[in-house]
C-alpha cells in the first residue's frame, strides 16, 4: 500500500488550507462548555459551513451529498483541519462518524436519502444508545426491550453514556427484540426520534465539570418499522459494523490531532524547566519515544481508511487503533500535567500557557481505555479477528 500522497492531493491540501485560513477565525470562538443550545448552535453553524464549502462528507456518495473523493484527500483534509486547529465537529460527532457511516453500509435507499444530508449539513444531531447500566463491556447483554405492534417497534429500557443525548434529534439504538434468543441473536438496531413522548434524558456530571454524557430513558417510545437498520434481530451484526467505524476511522480526527497537543507539549518543554524527577534528556527521550508511536498509529490509521474505502466496510485493525490511541492519550496528558506541574491544579490558563486545557485533558483522558470498548475487549478482539487465535476457555 502506498501511503504517499500524490500530485492531487497535494492540489486538495492547498484548496483546503486557503478556506480554513479564512473561515476558522471567521467563525469565533466556541461557548462555554455548559451552554448546550450554544455549543450546538456553534457546532452546526460550523458543520453547515463546511458543507457549504464542500468540506463535509468527502469521502461519501455524492447522491447524498458528500464528494466521492479518495480517502488519500479526506486524510489530507484531517490534516489541514488539525494544523488551522479548527472547531472540533462536537454535536455533530455520532451522526459523521457513526450513523452516517453505518447507513452508507446499512441503510435502506429511504433512510440514507433522508439522514445522509441532514447529518452532512448539520440540521439533525445524532446519539448513541448502546451501552446500559448492567451491560457496557458486555454490551450484548443489553436490556432495553422493543415489541413489534403493528408497524410500530414499542421501546422501554434505559441507556447511559449517550453523548450529547440532551441536545439529539436521532439515536442509534440497540434493543432486545427476541428475549429467547441467544443474546448476540436477538438484537435490533433502531433509528430513535428523541423528539417524542416517552424518551426523557438527564445529564451526568462528570470529574471534568461538563455533562457531555446522559442517561437516557424510555417508557414506550415509538419506532417505525421503517426506522430498523438491517433485520430484525440483525442487530448485533450491525452494530459491529458501527463499532468497527468508531474504533478504526472515527478516530482520524482525534488521531491527528494528538500530533497537535505533541507538539504544543514540546514547545512547552523548551520554555520550562523539568518538572520535579525529570531531566531535559529524559523529556527528550520520551517525547521522541510519544512521537514515534503518534506517527506510527497515523500510518496504521491510513490502512484501516483506505482498507474501509476499499471493501465498503471497516478494518478490524480498528481494534488495535483504539487500543493504541487510548494508552497515547493518557501517556501524552499524564507527561503534559508533569511539565506543567502545580500550575495545573488551578486549572485556568497562566502565563500563557494553556493550564487549564491541559488539566481537563488529563481529566478526560482517564475514560479513554473504557469508552468505545475497554482495552479488555481491544486485546480480546485483535487476539481473535486479527490474529485468528481461538476465544479463551
Amino acid at each position: 500500500m502506498d501511503l504517499r500522497y500524490s500530485a492531487a492531493d497535494e492540489v486538495f491540501r492547498s484548496e483546503v488550507r486557503a478556506w480554513l485560513e479564512t473561515a476558522v477565525p471567521e467563525h469565533g470562538s466556541a461557548p462555554p462548555p455548559d451552554d448546550w443550545p450554544a455549543r450546538r448552535a456553534y457546532d452546526a453553524a460550523w458543520q453547515r459551513k463546511l458543507c457549504d464549502a464542500g468540506f463535509a462528507g468527502l469521502a461519501w456518495p455524492v447522491e447524498y451529498g458528500g464528494r466521492g473523493l479518495p480517502a488519500s484527500q479526506q486524510l489530507v483534509y484531517l490534516e489541514e483541519y488539525a494544523r488551522a486547529d479548527a472547531p472540533y465537529i462536537g454535536v455533530n460527532f455520532v451522526g459523521l462518524m457513526h450513523a452516517g457511516p453505518t447507513l452508507i453500509a446499512e441503510g435502506s435507499e429511504a433512510q440514507r436519502s433522508f439522514h445522509l444530508p441532514r447529518i452532512l449539513s448539520g440540521d439533525a444531531v445524532w446519539c448513541q444508545g448502546f451501552s446500559e447500566p448492567g451491560a457496557g463491556s458486555d454490551l450484548a447483554s443489553l436490556r432495553t426491550r422493543a415489541e413489534l405492534r403493528g408497524d410500530q417497534y414499542v421501546v422501554s429500557g434505559q441507556k447511559i453514556w449517550s453523548t450529547r443525548a440532551h441536545v439529539a434529534d436521532y439515536c442509534e439504538l440497540l434493543v432486545r427484540t427476541d428475549p429467547d434468543a441467544p443474546k448476540h441473536r436477538g438484537i435490533t438496531w433502531l433509528i430513535l426520534d428523541m423528539d417524542q413522548p416517552g424518551v426523557r434524558v438527564r445529564p451526568i456530571r462528570t470529574i471534568d465539570g461538563e455533562d457531555h454524557f446522559c442517561e437516557v430513558f424510555l417508557d414506550e417510545a415509538r419506532v417505525p418499522v421503517e426506522n430498523r437498520v438491517g433485520a430484525e434481530n440483525d442487530g448485533w451484526r450491525v452494530a459491529n459494523v458501527t463499532l468497527r467505524f468508531e474504533r478504526g476511522t472515527a478516530f482520524a480526527q482525534h488521531i491527528i490531532l494528538m500530533r497537535s497537543q505533541l507538539r504544543r507539549l514540546a514547545a512547552l518543554v523548551r520554555e520550562r524547566r523539568p518538572g520535579r524527577g525529570h531531566t531535559n534528556d529524559d523529556l527528550k527521550g520520551t517525547l521522541g519515544r510519544l512521537d514515534a508511536n503518534v506517527e506510527a498509529l497515523w500510518r496504521m490509521t491510513q490502512m484501516c481508511v483506505s482498507e474501509a474505502e476499499r471493501t465498503g466496510m471497516p478494518s478490524p485493525l480498528g481494534s488495535a487503533v483504539k487500543l493504541r490511541y487510548s494508552e497515547l492519550c493518557q501517556q501524552i496528558t499524564e507527561l503534559a500535567v508533569r511539565v506543567t506541574g502545580r500550575a495545573m491544579l488551578a486549572a485556568t490558563d497562566a502565563d500563557g500557557v494553556r493550564t487549564g486545557e491541559i488539566a481537563r485533558d488529563y481529566l478526560w483522558s482517564l475514560q479513554a481505555t473504557i469508552a468505545a470498548g475497554t482495552s479488555q475487549i481491544q486485546r480480546n478482539l485483535i487476539a481473535q479477528r486479527i490474529l485468528g487465535m481461538p476465544k479463551a476457555r
